[in-house]
């Protein structure tokens, strides 16, 4: 089943985590980038002209800031970490901006999914679509995913992982996900006292 880009937030027995993966059938030349507080989705080498075929393909999916991790498949990813930095709660954060950016004006009317999770274990997952809007909290202690097509609200799966690259490693082809198709690439942070940014 092809559920296109996929990103999962939540708890496991070791810690906390968000984690993210790209799934493209139109734009499968792409790779994840990793830096000390966030990760992006860029083209690779030979490929970088794709941004201009459609601008949404290159983006931070996770930004780290202050002691939360926020994950999302376009933009609005920096947007909802800037209004978390300005004191907005978690859930109005990822509200707000999906309301306000709206799903993408593709040929699919792209839905954008959005999470994020503390240090602590709190968690949230949102998603806008061109029918509606909806804004989770997550169950303590247990771990949710959300995709742009098909599962397109929140399911709780099992999620096993002990870092961020087994994170990366487990929402690309472990578990649930390998039923999934068309992976491209996978990233994650993950935290026990701290965020640690990892990718396939």
């Amino acid at each position: 089943m092809y559920l296109g880009r996929i990103l999962a937030v939540g708890s496991t027995d070791n810690g906390n985590f968000v984690a993210y993966r790209v799934s493209s059938r139109s734009f499968p030349n792409r790779m994840v980038k990793t830096f000390e507080d966030r990760a992006a989705i860029i083209p690779k080498e030979g490929y970088e002209t794709d941004v201009f075929k459609n601008p949404y393909i290159a983006y931070n999916c996770i930004k780290i800031v202050e002691d939360i991790a926020v994950v999302s498949n376009g933009s609005h990813t920096d947007i909802i970490a800037e209004k978390i930095a300005s004191g907005m709660n978690i859930r109005d954060s990822i509200a707000l901006t999906l309301l306000t950016m709206d799903y993408e004006k593709d040929d699919f009317n792209t839905p954008r999914i959005a999470g994020a999770t503390t240090l602590d274990g709190e968690s949230y997952i949102g998603i806008v679509t061109h029918e509606g809007i909806i804004v989770e909290k997550v169950k303590p202690q247990e771990a949710c995913y959300i995709s742009t097509y098909e599962h397109i609200k929140p399911n709780y799966v099992e999620f096993i992982s002990s870092d961020a690259k087994d994170a990366s490693k487990f929402i690309y082809d472990g578990g649930k996900f390998s039923e999934f198709t068309n992976p491209v690439d996978s990233v994650a942070a993950f935290a026990d006292k701290e965020w640690k940014i990892d990718s396939l």
